[in-house]
């Protein structure tokens, strides 16, 4: 019987970070539709091989979360930089590669309040005003130099970094390009300096971005390149667009994934129309302003009130009086009253499974090739939503019980290590992927073992990685089975429940 130590002398082991998205500055879509949880993470972290697990104190309920420290939460202002779990792990491994998604940094509002001022914040980029980066200089004259990268049409007409004096709505704003700076040097500082993922030259192609078509996920993309490989050279840089906000490429036709979010659209319109104190709060905030409750609704006013709130600026005012923070504490109530009912009900899980799907299909079938030895780049970003995100997260093999930290925001993503000599490898349709692993990290914390493919292996071995095949099995077969079916074809074009 081998040891744990002589089996690395005699087997090749890929440890795979398997997803590690993202919150920058959660959205309003995000939060408000509770499509990710909203209570924070403690910021202990176990040592050893305790990490596995967070073990509650016994007979002690959480203190009931308060919407303003919430609101605090979801801000996410890049004030320090955290390592996490980023890059830990068992010695004797070799990293592989990386894969990353990411929602944009922080934003301008995309709604503005009827009959008030919009937030008054500058979206040209200053290193001498704050929040800023040391790198912050470098990365605007990097950015001129665009133009030698292979670009993506829709991506190449896009401006690569904001610029506008007075904020257009939805534009990535200074704090945002910070917060992806910061991501990128810390993951700089774990898998480039630590682990050598890219060689010194960055020869071939080493560095893969993937960017829907608007300018606040394009620019967050290259700034976390850019912390993550400073100077980077842009000829060894492919930029790619994604079409769908859901990264599913070709296997977008799925009609039971509109219904299922129909369901649970409908559950949140009855959960927001039967809250009595939410209804007069809108009816006050509407006098307030001098339109009507349905106006207001429809403007969608937290989107604008979080961008006040996390930029310091007083809330808006009319010549009736001012929106008040206890008005916006009750909004952010009512999120996290509905984000606890959606876990109950569990209706946005079946559109999660379905509209997560691709997406993990796709990272799959690239960890598999780069496992193989395949010419595969070892780094991939994939800058993305909140709508894109959340269907990854909202699945409880995902995540624990929280989104927005009071963190840099969390960027923590698809990895593969590997050691030892010789391959467990097969060359073929049936190749074994004994001796591969996976890991996973969200927000920099080490989620591996509370994941629905590796729990019960982190309950019968004594391996301290999740084995590769368990992913797999997952993302092939077993995360349809709460839908009654066996694949994703099946899922998509008839209702099994």
């Amino acid at each position: 019987m081998y040891t744990s130590r002589m089996k690395l002398t005699h087997s090749r082991f890929m440890l795979l970070l398997v997803l590690a998205a993202v919150l920058a500055i959660v959205s309003f879509s995000l939060q408000f539709l509770h499509l990710i949880p909203t209570t924070p993470v403690s910021e202990d972290r176990p040592q050893g091989k305790s990490r596995k697990r967070v073990i509650p104190i016994p007979h002690t309920e959480p203190p009931e979360p308060d919407p303003i420290y919430e609101a605090y939460a979801y801000c996410n202002i890049p004030n320090r930089s955290e390592q996490g779990w980023e890059g830990h792990g068992p010695a004797g491994y070799k990293l592989l590669s990386v894969q990353v998604m990411i929602r944009h940094g922080d934003r301008y509002p995309l709604y503005a309040i009827p009959k008030t001022k919009r937030p008054a914040i500058d979206c040209t980029l200053a290193p001498h005003r704050k929040p800023s980066h040391p790198q912050l200089g470098a990365f605007i004259r990097h950015m001129s130099r665009g133009g030698r990268g292979h670009w993506d049409a829709t991506l190449g007409a896009l401006p690569r970094l904001p610029s506008h004096s007075v904020c257009e709505m939805g534009e990535l704003t200074q704090t945002g390009v910070v917060q992806h700076l910061q991501n990128g040097q810390t993951l700089r500082s774990t898998y480039i300096k630590r682990h050598k993922l890219l060689p010194p030259d960055q020869s071939g192609w080493q560095l893969y971005m993937e960017s829907t078509g608007k300018s606040r996920t394009l620019q967050s993309g290259l700034a976390l390149l850019f912390g993550l490989v400073p100077d980077f050279d842009w000829a060894r840089l492919s930029v790619r667009h994604q079409w769908n906000t859901l990264f599913c490429g070709s296997a977008c036709d799925c009609p039971m994934r509109g219904r299922y979010l129909e369901e649970e659209q409908r559950r949140q319109y009855r959960l927001r129309v039967a809250d009595a104190l939410l209804d007069r709060t809108y009816a006050d905030m509407a006098r307030t302003v001098g339109v009507a409750p349905r106006q207001l609704r429809a403007a969608n006013p937290i989107d604008s009130l979080l961008c006040h709130f996390c930029h310091n600026l007083s809330f808006p005012c009319a010549e009736q009086g001012c929106i008040s923070p206890a008005q916006f504490s009750v909004i952010k109530r009512q999120q996290m009253e509905d984000e606890r009912d959606r876990r109950q009900r569990g209706l946005y899980l079946r559109y999660a499974l379905l509209a997560a799907h691709p997406f993990l299909n796709r990272t799959a079938a690239r960890m598999q090739r780069a496992a193989l030895g395949h010419r595969e780049e070892p780094f991939a970003l994939y800058s993305a939503h909140d709508v894109t995100v959340a269907p990854v997260l909202a699945r409880s093999a995902w995540r624990r019980r929280a989104s927005a930290r009071r963190r840099a925001p969390g960027v923590r993503a698809l990895a593969a290590r590997g050691g030892g000599r010789g391959s467990a490898l097969g060359r073929g349709a049936g190749a074994s992927h004994g001796g591969l692993y996976v890991r996973v990290l969200y927000n920099g914390e080490d989620v591996t073992f509370h994941t629905s493919f590796c729990r019960a292996h982190d309950r019968t071995s004594a391996q301290p990685l999740c084995p590769f095949a368990n992913f797999l099995s997952f993302v092939h077969r077993d995360m349809f089975s709460p839908l009654n079916s066996t694949s994703y074809h099946d899922a998509c074009h008839r209702r099994n429940m």
